[in-house]
């Protein structure tokens, strides 16, 4: 069915909001100042459309998802435009994802290090070396850290994503916890002789000093309560020197972080684990390097993505 559209009396205009086939599914007055969060409150209080994070709404059928911050008059709309919505099914927040995900490895952990009966049955009772309560210690550390990043220094660009995602992002993390957890507190765990101790602490404590520097200045280059984008650069802070090398540095301190432990441990599922996150922080840093030199036409073309000069 064809709506024809008219102007508002009050000076407003009319936006069709339409499904990916075409059908009408509401119509909402806005003004030039309006944003895309105010079309989709609209369109929830009219109780066309779910929840505004639960929303998706783009200019085009297969075009990019817009933000809430995005106003009327910046994306061009006119009288009679129209606007393709989505339900992105049920969302839960990205900082409860995160708080989840990374307590879980920590709880998981810290109950393996204690040597449960029902993991290592009659040998609990063996002497614990060292090291294995230095890689507690570390692993500890990093979650830790990772929870309070979340709690105080990430600001994130989208307030929620897929329910679905709670439950895979915990599983890949509780389970590979577990698996790295067990190998490393086992009664017959040979630790590593001490230089590869040594210089993998070194490596470790290094990278997560690093990423908590990149962590920090990616904070500081969005303002509360927006969603700008900025071209990332070196601060004050020796660390985050790195961007003059790669646009994610972050993944690149993470992945060194990883190394650091699995030369400190030698245990093979922590490499197993290392590797594994470095495919997929690579596959970010890949899109997110192509987002920047999309979106700034000043980007620096000499970075790389994750790994200087390679990749």
């Amino acid at each position: 069915m064809y709506h024809r559209l008219y102007s508002c009396p009050d000076g407003g205009m009319s936006i069709e909001v339409v499904s990916a086939s075409g059908k009408h599914i509401a119509s909402v007055t806005v003004e030039e100042k309006s944003t895309i969060g105010d079309v989709k409150k609209q369109l929830h209080s009219k109780k066309k459309a779910p929840y505004p994070g639960r929303q998706c709404l783009r200019t085009e059928v297969k075009g990019k998802a817009l933000g809430d911050s995005e106003t009327i008059k910046g994306l061009q709309l006119k009288n009679g435009s129209k606007l393709y919505f989505k339900d992105l099914g049920p969302q839960i927040g990205w900082k409860t994802v995160f708080l989840a995900e990374y307590a879980g490895p920590l709880a998981v952990y810290l109950w393996v290090y204690q040597r449960p009966w029902i993991l290592y049955g009659d040998a609990i009772g063996a002497q614990i070396h060292p090291a294995v309560h230095w890689a507690a210690a570390c692993w500890s550390l990093h979650y830790i850290k990772r929870l309070l990043e979340t709690l105080f220094v990430h600001r994130f660009s989208h307030a929620t994503m897929p329910l679905r995602n709670l439950f895979k992002n915990c599983s890949y993390y509780w389970l590979f916890t577990g698996y790295v957890a067990y190998h490393v507190n086992h009664p017959l765990y040979t630790p590593a002789n001490g230089l590869s101790f040594f210089s993998g602490a070194a490596l470790f404590f290094l990278c997560e000093l690093g990423n908590l520097s990149i962590h920090l200045a990616l904070r500081n280059l969005r303002p509360p309560g927006t969603t700008i984008r900025k071209i990332p650069k070196p601060t004050g802070n020796p660390f985050t020197n790195l961007f003059n090398f790669v646009s994610c540095p972050n993944y690149t301190y993470e992945i060194g972080s990883w190394i650091g432990f699995t030369v400190m441990t030698q245990c093979i599922p922590a490499g197993i684990f290392a590797f594994a996150g470095a495919y997929q922080m690579a596959v970010w840093a890949l899109g997110k390097h192509k987002l920047y030199k999309k979106e700034f036409s000043d980007y620096p073309r000499n970075r790389k993505a994750i790994i200087p000069f390679v990749l």
